[in-house]
Parts: C-alpha cells; structure tokens; sequence
C-alpha cells in the first residue's frame, strides 16, 4: 500500500510539490553526486540605542548583535546589519532618517536604518528571509508602531525575530509555531510601553517639581545669569553637581526693562526693536544662543520676541511652554504651561506689565509698525496716515489703505466666504473726512481746554468716598499683614526662652506658627483683590497730564502722527450703516507718560509753524500754563507693594459728512 513517503518522493519535495520533467537532467542523476547540504539561513540584524548623549552606541550595539547571534542555529547567518541611534518613540514615517551614527566608530558594518530595512524586505531580490533583534523594544517601544513594522515584514514573507523570545524556524516542510512567541512577545511590548510611559510621567511630575521650587532648566534666558546652589541630592552634591537658580545679569537686566517698555509704551514692532537696540551694541549687548558659534553679533527679530514672550522676566519660574519632544518645538497652549506659585526669582518687569506687553501682539498683527510707504511694496504711491487704527464696526477687521482717482480711502472687503451677515461686499471711507473728524476730537477731547468737562459722566463723576475707602482698606490690611509677620516672629522666639522644651510647647508652637501663616495669606489675598480693583477704577485725572494745544493731524510727519496715537492707544471704529466713526483713546499710568512726551513732540513743530509765543499767550489768558512749564498731575507706577496706577478711557462718537 501506497503511504505518504512515497507520495513525497514522488513530488520531489526539493522542487516544493512540483512534478519533475522526464526530459530534464538533475544533478543528482550524476555519478558521484553527494547528497544536498542543509540550506543556509539567511539573516538580517535590527538593532537601536535611544539617545547619544545618555548610552555608549559603540558598546550597547555590539552586545545587541552578539545577543542574537547567540540564538540562531549554525546554518543561520547574519548578512546584513541595520542600525539607528534614536528614539523609539518616534513615529514610524521619522524614524531611520537621523545622522547620529555617524559620531561614532561603531565596529559593525551599517546597511541602512529601519527604513532602509523596510525597502529591502519588501524587494524581490532581498539578501535575507529573517530579521532578528535582541528585544522586541528594539524595534519601537510604542506597540503600534512595532507591530505595524511586524506586518509590513510579514507581508513581504520576512520573520520578525527577537533573541529573548522563544521561536522555531520552519522545518521539514512543517510551518513554524509561533503562538507562544506571539504571546510572549505581546505581553512583553504592553510591558515596555508601559515602563516608558510611567517613566515619562513621572519624570515630567519631577520637573514640574523642579519648576515649583524655582530651579532653572537650561541656558538661563536673557537679563538673568545662573546662580549655582549644592545640589540637594549628597551623592550628587559630592559629584561637584549643582543646581540653578536665576539672578539679574547687571549688563542685561536693565536691556530687558528697556525692551519691556518701549514695547508697552510706543507699541513698536520687534524689528523696530531690534534697530533701535543695534545702535548701542556695547550698552545693549546682544543675546548669545546655546551654541556661541552661531552668535551674528547684532540685535534679530527673533531674539526681541522671545525676550517679551518669556514669563521669566516675571520673577516667576515657568516650564513646558514648547513642547520639544512631542511638537516640534511649537508653542504649548499657556493653560498647559508650569508656573511656580510664587516669584522665585527677583522680577524685571512686573505680571501685569506683561500681560499688557503680550496684547500688544494682538493690536500690531497684520500691520507694519514702521512709519512711511512701504518700502517692499513697490506698487505703494502714497502713505496711509489712519493704517493700524482703524477697523470695521461691522465685522472688527483692520480697514486697508487704497487709492481711487487720486484721493485716499480704507477698504473693508473680506472675501467671498467670510462676509458677515448683512455686511456689504465692499465698504469704502475717504481719509480725509476721517482726519477732519479725528482733528476735532483732539481739539475738544483730548488736548482742548474744556475737555475734562466732556469726558462721560460715569467717567467725569469721581466717587471720592469709594476712592478713599479703597486706599483705606489697603492701608489697614498692609498693616495687617505687618502685624501677622511680627507675631510669627515673636511665636518662634518664645523658644529661645525655653532651656528644655518639651514637646507639648513645640507642638502648640508650631500650630500657631501655622495659624498665622494662613491668616497672613488670607490677608495678601484681600489685598490683591483690592488692589485689582484699584487698578481698573476709572481716573479722570489723567487727562490733565496732556497739554493744551491745537492739534493737526494732517500737518505731522508720519513718524511723529504715529508716534501720538500708539502713545494715546487710538483706535477708530467705522460703521457704514450709521456713517459714524467712534474715536476711542486709552490712558493709564503706566503710559501716561510716553502719551504726554509725545504730545510734547507733536505740538513742538505746530508751534514754529503757528507761532508759539501767541499760543503760549492764549494759554496763559485762558489760565493753563504750558506743558513744559507744568506737567500736571501724572500718575507713575509705583513700586512693587502699592496701590498700582489706574486708568480711563475715552471716546466719541462723530457723523461724518
């Protein structure tokens, strides 16, 4: 009876099931032909190390390799080697493309990186049938990314191998078992993955530790320098590690507070910044990056952006605002961001001056901040006095300049699909009745004689009784907190009058040492409440810091118009139903000054060309005495500890004609 043995010997199992031709000759027909050899295995090799800086590429491959050697049988044989030095969390599409390798004299001949692992398998003339690894993480430590390379593998009929796993190569014609190694090498993936997450977890708890306690990570920013304190850790303190915390730079510090200012005060771009700073280099010396190499010696856009966008300069400490690793350095939402609690750092520029600085942003975008054409449009046949400051009423964009048979207008056209409900397709408002307009508001609201009497009544009615009860409430919760401190003080030297104390007295000391620094927060917190509501409380005086004087609009140079509105906040809004334009000027305390310097600067050229001694004259018959002979009642910002400085706003609204 036929079994399967002669079946197989029918088949010719070295043709895998094929019949053989009766007209072909075989080798083994031959005389003194040897019975075939066992075939050779062929093997490529997949290894990884993570980072370059933290493990010896030139010692952890080597050993990978030699783990899988180890395990293959003698007919196997690695033919190819393929490598990276990166890290496994990177998605498959960024992974193999790096150049770290080549920092090293790594003794193993490199065919490529994972991608041009992929590539080969996936040829028909590939040099290998397996790819072994020493550890399935080798490949990816994130799951997905590994068992989507297993697959890509498998579909080009290539073996994912591992050498801590347990496998079987075929045999005999037999398929390979492979649901224990299926089994070990999942639990295993869902354990590495898992490791590495937990790790990243608490590593970014640590920093964010690290961030609340007022340490510094990295380069110390511009205006700061390092100040170096014994690391807490003794084997590393005994290592000669340190830790670090920030303190002002005595050639910096004062730089940033410039750029603060100038930025808040007159609203200048980054760029117009930086060309003002390049005009003293040795008073304003310039940032020098990580790599001092890189270093162009001057002033960029860039390094003036991320002086005023670093909340540093606060005092506070603050992480994670780029996400490095995850988003391609690209800015973290400012909820995501890590402040710590309290200034750890001595502040250059104060939290609400730097709230105020990052709105500018938001009024400079979209517009140039220098004066004059544009110089890099070479169509621009005029300069557009009103760009910047005003917008639409109807849909809130920025109004453009454009010029119709010679004269002047601002356009509002959105495109087809942004078009607001019952917005028109285009609106359209000539500049010089805006200018006619805008010169009467000056002349009445802003620097006119009679304007404190049209300021709005809820603007023009001070309540001094609030006003005074406000001051009073910060007086009395300042003494307070005085009083809370002296008595915290006086709690722990009643230790000092105790030769023995017993544990009893510490523990009733301590709790109301503890008491007391409850009550004292309570009371800061009152006081910044109060405070915030100082800061918002309207104050009409300001108006008297602006002298009086005519002004023209239409008559100044483009600098100095430009000049006088950023300082005065100037913004017009027009609405085409209506046809009315609302003039609105903003002062506060912290620009107070600057708003009446430039006033100064804009009437100066007016008076040569009216004749000051007569205006002068006018005043003095009027009974206002000229600004550079009285500079009225401005409002500074006072130091860090009091009632901050308030402000007012003020707008009207007028038809044009």
């Amino acid at each position: 009876m036929a079994g399967p043995e002669q079946v197989r010997a029918w088949a010719g199992m070295s043709r895998l099931g094929r019949a053989r031709s009766p007209y072909r000759r075989d080798e083994s027909d031959c005389p003194g032909h040897a019975e075939p050899s066992v075939s050779l295995i062929r093997v490529a090799w997949a290894g990884r190390t993570s980072t370059y800086d933290q493990q010896d590429p030139t010692l952890s491959l080597p050993r990978q390799l030699r783990a899988s050697q180890m395990v293959l049988p003698d007919n196997a044989l690695i033919v190819a080697h393929f490598y990276d030095i990166e890290s496994g969390r990177k998605d498959l599409a960024a992974r193999g493309r790096g150049s770290a390798h080549e920092q090293f004299q790594i003794p193993i001949p490199r065919d490529g990186g994972i991608q041009d692992l992929l590539a080969e398998a996936e040829r028909p003339d590939r040099r290998f049938d397996y790819v072994i690894c020493e550890s399935i993480d080798r490949i990816a430590r994130r799951t997905y990314i590994a068992t989507d390379i297993e697959n890509r593998l498998e579909r080009a009929g290539v073996r994912l191998l591992a050498a801590d796993e347990p496998f079987q190569l075929a045999q005999n014609g037999r398929k390979a078992k492979i649901a224990t190694q299926l089994l070990t090498r999942r639990v295993k993936q869902g354990i590495s993955e898992f490791y590495v997450v937990e790790m990243l977890e608490k590593s970014w708890d640590g920093f964010a530790v690290h961030t609340e306690e007022g340490y510094n990570v990295g380069k110390p920013c511009y205006g700061y320098r390092a100040k170096r304190v014994p690391h807490p850790v003794p084997a590393k303190r005994a290592k000669g590690q340190k830790k670090t915390f920030l303190e002002p730079d005595p050639l910096q510090a004062p730089v940033v507070k410039k750029i603060f200012t100038w930025r808040l005060e007159e609203r200048l771009g980054y760029q117009a910044i930086a060309d003002r700073l390049n005009l003293d280099p040795a008073s304003n010396p310039p940032p020098t990056p990580v790599d001092p190499s890189r270093a162009i010696g001057r002033w960029t856009y860039s390094n003036v952006r991320d002086i005023l966008s670093n909340p540093k300069h606060t005092g506070h400490m603050v992480w994670n605002r780029h996400a490095r690793k995850t988003g391609g350095n690209t800015l973290n939402p400012v909820s995501e961001w890590i402040w710590s609690p309290e200034p750890v750092h001595e502040a250059l520029v104060s939290l609400d001056t730097y709230i105020q600085v990052q709105q500018v942003s938001g009024h400079r975008f979209g517009s140039r901040s220098a004066a004059g054409a544009n110089v890099n449009h070479p169509q621009t046949k005029r300069v557009y006095r009103l760009r910047t400051y005003l917008f639409c009423d109807l849909c809130g964009r920025r109004m453009f300049g454009k010029t119709r048979h010679q004269h002047a207008y601002y356009v509002c056209a959105p495109k087809r699909d942004y078009v607001p409900k019952e917005h028109p397709v285009s609106i359209f408002v000539r500049e010089d009745a805006l200018v006619d307009k805008l010169n009467a508001f000056f002349a009445h609201h802003v620097f006119g004689a009679y304007r404190r009497h049209l300021l709005d009544a809820s603007i023009r009615i001070l309540d001094a009784a609030a006003h005074q009860e406000r001051e009073q409430r910060v007086a009395a919760l300042r003494r307070s907190i005085a009083d809370t401190e002296a008595k915290i003080k006086r709690t722990v030297r009643n230790l000092e009058l105790v030769d023995d104390p017993d544990r009893d007295l510490i523990r009733d000391i301590n709790e109301r040492r503890a008491e007391l620094r409850a009550q004292k927060q309570q009371f800061e917190s009152q006081l910044a409440e109060v405070e915030e509501r100082i800061l918002h409380a309207p104050n009409p005086d300001l108006i008297d810091a602006l002298p009086v004087a005519k002004i023209q609009i239409d008559e100044l140079s483009d600098d100095l118009a430009r000049a006088l509105f950023e300082a005065l906040r100037l913004e017009i809004h027009y609405n085409k139903h209506t046809n009315q334009a609302t003039c609105r000027i903003t002062l506060t305390g912290q620009t107070i000054t600057a708003a009446r310097h430039a006033a100064r600067t804009a009437v100066a050229p007016l008076r040569r060309q009216q004749g000051g001694d007569q205006q002068e004259q006018n005043n003095k018959d009027q009974g206002h005495v000229p600004a550079d002979d009285h500079p009225g009642p401005i409002l500074v910002v006072p130091p860090v500890g009091q009632a901050p400085a308030v402000s007012a706003a003020w707008d009207e609204k007028t038809t044009l004609a």
